[in-house]
């Protein structure tokens, strides 16, 4: 069997890096700039990348987004409420609000959060940027940034782990799962 390929804190950083720039230089002018983590996975790369957007000149809002009650499968299995609450730390009204997530699969998640956002108000302009696209969407979304792109199969799962207090740490794996039916794939929220 072969090793499953495993991405360095470098190539990590590498990726987040590209992604600041990218929104760095679209969003020069943009005056009303949000950046808003899905909870759990997108958190700490919405820290990241305001850090490294407040270095190139941009003055990013930094919040949460919590998808717990807007998830697909709630009906299936308890409601699995996010460790970080929704907090959007100024009017969404109007915002340039950049969604940023881990890793982007099915675009459950992703149609979650603009639910949760836009139970907050209307933004003029929502993008997504994620670390890590892995394929395999089951709904029409895309990233407007992407850090790193990876084929994985069904049988497969992307684990991203980014430490807060020592970016060395970060890891980024493709893992073999267990074969599941076909009916519990298409229930995760990823």
């Amino acid at each position: 069997m072969a090793t499953p390929p495993k991405h360095d804190a470098k190539t990590i950083d590498q990726a987040i890096a590209r992604v600041a720039s990218a929104i760095s230089r679209r969003h020069a002018s943009s005056a009303h700039l949000l950046l808003l983590g899905i909870a759990n996975g997108g958190i700490i790369l919405a820290q990241r990348l305001a850090a490294q957007l407040k270095k190139s000149g941009l003055k990013p809002g930094l919040g949460t987004i919590d998808i717990s009650f807007h998830r697909d499968d709630i009906g299936r299995n308890p409601i699995p409420k996010e460790f970080s609450p929704t907090i959007i730390p100024h009017d969404v009204n109007g915002a340039t609000v950049i969604l940023v997530d881990d890793v982007l699969h099915s675009g459950r998640t992703v149609k979650a959060a603009l639910a949760e956002l836009f139970d907050h108000g209307r933004p003029s302009c929502v993008e997504l940027a994620v670390l890590v696209d892995r394929g395999g969407r089951r709904l029409p979304i895309a990233a407007t940034y992407t850090g790193l792109t990876l084929v994985a199969g069904d049988t497969e799962k992307i684990k991203v782990r980014l430490d807060a207090a020592t970016p060395a740490r970060d890891t980024l794996l493709t893992e073999s799962v267990a074969s599941e039916s076909k009916s519990s794939r298409l229930t995760p929220v990823t």
